[in-house]
């Protein structure tokens, strides 16, 4: 976990609560953290249901990890040091995005499952939703566009997770999406399925 350096500092509430802004929303506020090897979906599955959700008058935003690498987190590399701090970072702006009220998807492969279940942390109860996006090495090399799994296995690329670097899976998911045959839109209708069962999409208390 990073050092905090800051001093002196207090933490500002507004004069405008979470419950407000979600009922002018109309939804829950919630992190969905999608887990899984590169290839097994979660990019896709994460921009398909932002889209859904628009398509049903909610609020919902992708924080995907190419992305975000980028911007807020051009300076970290993979080492698994860079890859804890990564998380650590994402999951403070997906603690943001929660508190307005937001859907917010996230979309890393954070192979580690210490460095989630401390996202998880920062979270109240049900308010984090870790979704496992299951599928096989040999199912993810065979979508790799990219050619990154093909680049690993030369050792073109470090620290390649599934090749040079491992991945934990979830011990206990909320939501299990199988991408091995299950297709982008079977995937979806599962996740969204699940927050409408369990509240995300409507007002808290309506």
């Amino acid at each position: 976990m990073a050092e905090q350096r800051s001093t002196h500092i207090t933490w500002h509430h507004g004069h405008v609560a979470r419950k407000d802004r979600e009922r002018l929303l109309g939804q829950r506020g919630a992190t969905v953290w999608l887990t899984g090897l590169s290839g097994s979906g979660k990019s896709t599955i994460a921009v398909a249901a932002e889209a859904a959700l628009q398509g049903r008058g909610r609020l919902a935003y992708v924080l995907d990890g190419d992305n975000v690498r980028h911007g807020l987190n051009s300076n970290l590399g993979f080492s698994p040091a860079d890859r804890t701090e990564n998380i650590r970072r994402i999951g403070e702006v997906a603690k943001l995005f929660t508190d307005a009220g937001v859907l917010v998807f996230t979309s890393f492969i954070s192979p580690y499952r210490a460095d989630r279940d401390r996202v998880r942390a920062l979270f109240t109860p049900g308010d984090f939703v870790e979704v496992y996006v299951a599928a096989s090495l040999e199912t993810c090399e065979g979508r790799d566009v990219k050619g990154l799994y093909q680049k690993a296995r030369k050792g073109e690329i470090p620290e390649f997770t599934g090749i040079s670097a491992p991945y934990e899976a979830p011990s206990k998911p909320e939501l299990v999406l199988d991408t091995n045959q299950k297709s982008v839109e079977a995937s979806v209708g599962e996740l969204v399925g699940y927050l409408e069962r369990h509240g995300y999409l409507a007002s808290p208390g309506a």
